[in-house]
């Protein structure tokens, strides 16, 4: 089975995408929930986040996740160390994942496939790209993160430009129809095996 990067900024409208090759039939995994339902469930994640963030990392068993946005975002020092001890559990469980799926293909959603190299371990890239004062709005429609912490996110994410020489498709997301017709131009390609 190929396995098919997807990949885009914040606020790019990746979940769009993503529910569109859904419909198509293609198994997704998304690593950014994974990593979320590890991070709550794994005592050795548990244990090497707080001994690097501090004992706020966690509140009752479940990851203060203002907190650690907080810290981590801020500090790229603090970035890689958390990456560091998130993604190769993430990387395991999707091994495992994978072998359990059907069809030509997968798609992996990764906010961060370029940044972390996971692109090299795809048979091919999508990008999910969108001018970035959209993307802004986007995110700050939807709630949950201050200007501040976007601002901060945003800054430790590459800029499309630089992802657009690595991606081997890409999906300019603006307009629904245009994306959902370009999103099943390239289901149609990768699906010829």
């Amino acid at each position: 089975m190929k396995i098919i990067g997807l990949t885009g900024g914040i606020g790019s409208g990746k979940s769009t995408v993503v529910s569109m090759f859904k419909d198509f039939g293609v198994p997704v995994y998304i690593a950014d929930d994974e990593a979320k339902k590890l991070t709550n469930q794994s005592k050795i994640i548990k244990r090497k986040l707080t001994k690097l963030l501090g004992e706020k990392t966690y509140i009752d068993g479940v990851l203060n996740k203002q907190f650690v946005a907080e810290k981590i975002f801020s500090d790229t020092d603090l970035l890689k160390a958390t990456n560091a001890i998130i993604h190769p559990k993430v990387a395991k469980h999707f091994s495992k994942w994978v072998t359990k799926q059907e069809g030509t293909y997968c798609l992996k959603e990764a906010a961060i496939l370029f940044e972390n190299e996971g692109y090299k371990k795809c048979h091919a890239t999508i990008l999910i790209t969108c001018p970035e004062n959209i993307r802004i709005e986007r995110v700050l429609k939807r709630g949950g993160i201050t200007p501040k912490d976007l601002d901060n996110r945003l800054k430790n994410q590459w800029t499309d430009v630089i992802k657009e020489k690595l991606a081997d498709y890409v999906i300019e997301n603006i307009d629904l129809e245009a994306t959902q017709k370009k999103a099943q131009k390239i289901h149609n390609i990768l699906s010829k095996g």
